[in-house]
């Protein structure tokens, strides 16, 4: 049989009068605030309240306001010693011809006389200097004396009617310490006088100077130190020199916390000779020498650590006092040293590179000095009084 039509449409009516019973269910719940079995209600964030700190005791505030007065009283009293120095040269370029170039730096008053201590590297081919004042007074340098070994010259102003400021006054070395709190005031980038703080962060660090040779001694600080710092005065707590800032290590020439200073050991040691002489003499055995175990192989029945000496002066200080240098012989692309004594210690502290005979020579002797060589010769060991000479 065939379901009559008002059937079909009866129950299609009951169909859609059920759901849309349901939609209006949910749109009153909706609508109600209320929310269905499978909603999660979220639970509003807890804000802890911020514990109220009591204020720093008084006598700490009063330690750090006079901290800070102290390093500004040192600021004001320093920073008129410092000078902005100015090198002129002209060099050599292959498409221009020869150019005018200029570079600046820093320096500070040493003495009364006008004499004004700066780096080596600074006025290094220089042919017209200029010292700049803090009133802004331009003053004619010159060089009156310089090392490259150990990166100071001394310039002399003649002031004129001009005001020099006072000198700064020298530390001493032996009180030194790592952790001490020091300042750095120079023109680092052209910007005049400007001051960075920092601390001792190392002592006795090994440096190279524009020479290439090893300079010891070296102050290391995380002060901030940037290119037109080089020459200005590094000073402790007391407003005097420690050392003069020489060079900084930065794979981008900018400061990175690594500093150094010539230590003011130095500065007082060669000054002097600088401005009495105008250079700086440094003792010398006048030899050649090559490293054993790094630059040439060492015997097997010998010394493993040593200086050999391939060369040297016969008229110098160690050919005097007998020392005798290796035989050079070419072996197909081979270098064969024969014979030869190698040194094994200076008045009996070992030495094994280079630069170990340089600094003992540089820190502990000067020439005229007597000192004991040790030496090997065909696997004897031998001492020798040795006169240091000049380099």
């Amino acid at each position: 049989m065939q379901r009559p039509r008002s059937s079909v449409v009866g129950i299609m009516a009951v169909i859609l009068g059920v759901m849309a019973g349901f939609a209006v269910g949910i749109i009153l719940s909706m609508s109600n605030g209320t929310s269905s079995s499978q909603d999660v209600a979220t639970p509003m964030p807890t804000v802890t309240p911020r514990p109220t700190l009591p204020p720093p005791p008084a006598d700490a505030m009063a330690l750090l306001d006079a901290e800070e007065a102290v390093v500004v009283y040192l600021y004001e009293q320093a920073g008129p010693s410092v000078v902005h120095i100015t090198s002129r040269s002209q060099v050599v370029d292959f498409w221009r011809g020869v150019v005018p170039q200029e570079g600046t730096g820093s320096g500070f008053i040493y003495d009364s006389a006008g004499y004004i201590v700066t780096n080596n590297h600074v006025i290094d081919g220089a042919s017209e200097i200029e010292v700049v004042l803090v009133d802004g007074t331009s003053l004619a340098a010159q060089v009156v004396g310089a090392d490259s070994y150990y990166d100071l010259a001394v310039l002399k102003v003649d002031a004129g009617d001009a005001v020099l400021p006072p000198p700064l006054p020298l530390g001493e070395a032996d009180v030194l310490r790592v952790g001490q709190r020091v300042l750095a005031i120079g023109n680092p980038f052209g910007l005049d006088r400007t001051l960075t703080t920092g601390v001792i962060s190392a002592l006795d660090r090994t440096i190279e100077s524009d020479s290439g040779s090893a300079v010891g001694n070296a102050i290391q600080t995380d002060a901030a130190v940037n290119p037109g710092n080089s020459g200005g005065p590094l000073l402790n707590i007391r407003g005097e020199v420690i050392g003069v800032n020489t060079a900084i290590t930065s794979p981008s020439g900018g400061s990175v916390g690594i500093g150094f200073a010539v230590p003011i050991s130095t500065v007082r040691r060669v000054v002097p000779e600088l401005i009495a002489n105008g250079r700086y003499p440094h003792p010398s055995l006048r030899i050649s020498v090559r490293e054993l175990g790094y630059e040439v192989r060492p015997a097997s029945d010998g010394p493993q650590n040593g200086l050999l000496i391939v060369d040297l002066d016969p008229n110098g200080p160690a050919a005097q006092a007998g020392l005798q240098a290796a035989e050079v012989q070419r072996r197909g692309f081979n270098t064969v040293f024969v014979g030869g004594d190698i040194i094994t210690a200076v008045n009996g502290m070992s030495v094994t590179t280079r630069d170990d005979l340089t600094l003992y020579l540089e820190t502990n002797a000067v020439p005229g000095d007597s000192i004991t060589i040790t030496y090997d010769r065909q696997g004897e060991s031998h001492q020798a009084a040795v006169t240091v000479g000049e380099n």
